[in-house]
């Protein structure tokens, strides 16, 4: 289900929100469903369960998951899911843009965008 890259500059905890959120995003983790306790999790992955508990509260804070006090930790909603994400990329972008205003004309900008979205990004 999940798998942790050593050579990955990331925390450990990072790669677990990372994977985590990808497989409620795809589906294969469900609205509803309860993800395994922090401690099964942990001894899965050989990790230290302070680390799983870490990226359990990160996923929380992105809304990806909510706890039920005594009975664990579960996906939410998945338009939740991706209005976050969503969310996050606009932020990103938003970024992006403002970094590339002292380089980069609107039009080459937003052709460059449209390239590379369609998948035709040019060789240069």
């Amino acid at each position: 289900m999940i798998v942790i890259d050593s050579r990955d500059k990331r925390a450990i905890y990072e790669q677990v929100v990372d994977r985590l959120s990808n497989l409620m995003l795809i589906g294969v983790l469900q609205p509803g469903e309860k993800l395994p306790s922090v401690r099964s999790l942990a001894v899965d992955l050989s990790i230290n369960p302070n680390t799983i508990q870490k990226a359990y509260l990160e996923l929380e804070r992105q809304g990806y998951v909510y706890s039920v006090k005594g009975v664990g930790s579960f996906v939410s909603d998945i338009d939740v899911i991706k209005s976050n994400k969503k969310n996050m990329i606009y932020k990103e972008l938003g970024e992006l843009i403002s970094r590339a205003k002292a380089f980069i004309s609107k039009d080459e900008f937003c052709a460059k965008v449209n390239e590379l979205y369609s998948g035709k990004e040019s060789r240069v």
